[in-house]
């Protein structure tokens, strides 16, 4: 696998798709361009999925963030391209984009973007108030 930056979202075979579960990815990195003043944008974005026949490879999506670096984006083209092409790579059951833009002139945005294959409909949620989804995991004790 190439160590460049790529948009080529590479996808393995769900080892479970007979059950609905979550996977949460954060890129707190990540990077592109002010299309107006070439200035870098930085983020934190945050990816729900629940696949369907397909995941992702972490690799490839290490790597395909790491393209929009160089790349003029507004935030809200950037955050509905990334949900567009992870739509194409796995056709999830759901999938929610959620950027976090650091701040720009005084300024915190959020884009919060989703899809729900139709047809899916998201089992009850079962709350474990003791992770927090929003944080990374913990290691030891």
């Amino acid at each position: 696998m190439s160590t460049q930056p790529s948009k080529t979202l590479q996808t393995f075979p769900n080892p479970a798709p007979e059950r609905d579960y979550h996977i949460h990815m954060q890129v707190p990195e990540f990077t592109c361009l002010c299309p107006l003043t070439g200035q870098p944008d930085f983020a934190r974005i945050v990816l729900d999925i629940i696949p369907d026949k397909k995941c992702v490879e972490l690799k490839s999506l290490k790597l395909y963030m790491w393209s929009y670096r160089n790349e003029g984006a507004f935030h809200e083209k950037v955050t509905n391209t990334i949900l567009d092409d992870l739509l194409k790579a796995l056709s999830p059951r759901f999938v929610r984009v959620t950027a976090q833009w650091y701040v720009r002139g005084g300024i915190y945005t959020n884009v919060v973007v989703e899809h729900h294959k139709r047809g899916w409909k998201p089992k009850p949620r079962v709350d474990l108030g003791q992770f927090d989804p929003a944080q990374p995991a913990a290691m030891g004790g």
